[in-house]
């Protein structure tokens, strides 16, 4: 019988630390929008003024809404989609039909300004966060590698100069759902020097029933925290470091044969129970300088993860093969960030004014995997009676790159915004593929390849306000995803090449009825070259590399409405339409694709 995955009832208690003071008069409820503030474009505006399509998820919106993860929040974005399986490391977004393998991500998560370069990091619990914008559109132009399809930005809270204040989160669901969430914040000295924690624990039984052992196969549990520690000495100079780290320890993937599937809902069997284990370690720095003609700020960054898999790869009740993967990465990232200041454009004529911005990326990447499949005896071969071992393989994969950025805004009389930005990256790769058999029962075979990468996108956007809360806009940018080496593939395709992108987009955003409504209306259009495809590897079960087809083309709209009627209620509404289709010579591991829908491009989001 079908189950409803988790309908919760939720006991929740908010918990203002603060201290107790004189009741005083309540100021009046105004029935409009709160006001919004995005850094989509890496300085604070807006969304109404700018030329983009963006929505912000506050942390209001995730606490009324009870929303967990940054799949969950992404409902609210129209033409979003999250492909995930059961455990939280397998989250891969898409952005009108752009998306890709988690190992090159084209719609890349930064978290308080950090790119999560492999997307098996990106889908973290979300615990004490202020706000999540997704970006949809080709932002290489001030991102850089792999924002081809957007950026998703998550921002963490920001502790608190003046007060204590916390909050404390308990809902209880079926599937023996429980979940905790708190957070603490306020100041240690005066108004320059204050803390947050927040810290969360989720966990449930398995959705489906393994019928060899009676055991829920797919069960979830996690343990996530998050420290910071803010210092303002002065109204100019701002420090801020955080640690953030999450210890999930997640059941096994609850694949089973579709047929079987339909027959009965929820339902494997497998002499095996697997696990997917994911640890994250996450330091960042902030330092911030806000001066009276140019603002200058820094964001350094440290990330290690590691995974670790074992799964029971023929999916049956029988002892066959099972799966062994261990993944670890650390990159460091550091960006150094040169703007005009906020209130300061440069006034080039009495009715032209320019604001501008540049800033330096780098970062280094080092990535392992050792994916073992093990074979029972005669399953391999009729002649081999013994178990083997097969790594296919063990990699070792490095990465270093250095981006270079700039933008423009030339603003006419206050209405008329003209917007001239690229960005320039650089990339040097290199590889250790190490495929044998234990015991070694074929050669193994040893392939250490590099090869740099380089590119250039730019972007251009025009932004007119109609009226002061009407603006139409126009962009045209290029999108860019870096090439590289597969981890595990067959022989021959070991290096994928660099995919690009048109994108072209025209909409519409207004406000209206005294600031209670806001809605904003989007066309597109993106022709691809080279598109990074997953391709199943024909030696290596249930095993993927990446590849690229000819090229593909997408056309779509969205719609996305927020209104406020009443101080207490908030009504939200989006649509989206994608029509996504391989170009004329595109194919994918040699088949031919032309006029295919791209994979998980669905007309309908």
């Amino acid at each position: 019988m079908y189950q409803t995955p988790i309908s919760r009832v939720a006991a929740v208690a908010y918990c203002l630390l603060a201290a107790v003071a004189p009741s005083a008069a309540q100021p009046p409820v105004y029935t409009t929008l709160p006001p919004i503030t995005v850094t989509a474009q890496k300085e604070p505006d807006d969304p109404q003024n700018l030329p983009v399509s963006v929505t912000a998820v506050s942390n209001e919106m995730l606490t009324l809404a009870a929303l967990n993860s940054v799949s969950q929040a992404g409902w609210f974005a129209p033409n979003s989609f999250f492909n995930e399986f059961t455990a939280r490391k397998l989250s891969n977004p898409r952005f009108r039909g752009v998306g890709a393998s988690p190992t090159n991500p084209g719609v890349t998560s930064y978290i308080d300004g950090v790119p999560q370069l492999n997307a098996n990091s990106s889908s973290i619990e979300l615990v004490d966060v202020d706000q999540i914008e997704f970006v949809r559109g080709p932002q290489s132009a001030l991102f850089g590698r792999n924002a081809l399809g957007g950026i998703i930005n998550i921002t963490s809270g920001r502790p608190s100069l003046k007060t204590w204040t916390g909050s404390l989160i308990g809902p209880y669901g079926n599937f023996n759902s429980g979940d905790v969430r708190g957070t603490v914040s306020g100041p240690l000295k005066g108004d320059t020097l204050a803390v947050g924690l927040g810290f969360g624990y989720s966990a449930r039984d398995g959705f489906t029933k393994n019928d060899v052992t009676g055991h829920g196969l797919d069960s979830r549990s996690a343990l996530f925290g998050k420290g910071q520690l803010l210092w303002k000495p002065n109204a100019r100079w701002e420090a801020r470091a955080m640690v953030s780290g999450e210890r999930a320890r997640d059941g096994d993937y609850a694949l089973n044969d579709l047929g079987a599937l339909r027959a009965r809902p929820f339902h494997t069997s497998r002499d095996v129970e697997g696990f997917t284990h994911r640890d994250i370690v996450a330091p960042t720095v902030h330092v911030s300088f806000t001066g009276s003609k140019i603002d200058f700020s820094t964001t350094t960054g440290f990330l290690k993860w590691k995974t670790e898999d074992l799964t029971d790869l023929d999916y049956t009740a029988q002892p066959l093969i099972t799966r062994n993967n261990t993944e670890e990465d650390f990159q460091f990232t550091e960006e150094a960030r040169l703007a005009s200041g906020k209130a300061a454009p440069i006034v080039l004529s009495p009715r032209v004014a320019l604001k501008w911005q540049l800033g330096v990326f780098t970062f280094t990447q080092n990535y392992t995997q050792d994916a073992v499949n093990n074979f029972s005896p005669f399953v391999l071969s009729q002649f081999l009676s013994f178990p083997v071992s097969q790594h296919s393989p063990k990699s070792a994969l490095d990465d270093r790159g250095l981006g270079v950025y700039g933008q423009a805004t030339f603003s006419f009389s206050s209405a008329l915004d003209v917007v001239v930005g690229a960005r320039g990256d650089r990339e040097h790769r290199e590889a250790s593929l190490n495929t044998f058999f234990t015991p070694a029962i074929a050669p193994a075979v040893v392939l250490t390849p590099q090869k740099d990468f380089a590119d250039v996108s730019p972007q251009f956007s025009v932004a007119y306000r109609v009226v002061p809360k009407t603006t139409v806009y126009g962009t045209v940018a290029r999108g860019f995803k870096a090439g590289g080496f597969n981890a595990a593939s067959p022989a021959g395709a070991e290096a994928y090449g660099e995919e690009h992108s048109w994108n072209y987009e025209a909409g519409v955003k207004t406000a209206a009825f005294a600031n209670r409504l806001s809605a904003s209306v989007a066309a597109f259009r993106i022709d691809w070259s080279d598109v990074q495809v997953n391709v199943p590897n024909p030696l290596v079960p249930a095993q993927f590399f990446i590849g690229n087809a000819a090229g593909a083309h997408s056309t779509g709209v969205e719609f996305e409405i927020h209104a406020r009627p009443d101080p207490v209620l908030d009504l939200f509404g989006g649509a989206g339409f994608t029509h996504a289709r391989f170009s004329d010579g595109s194919t994918s591991n040699g088949v031919d694709v032309i006029g295919k829908t791209q994979h998980r491009g669905a007309e309908c989001i």
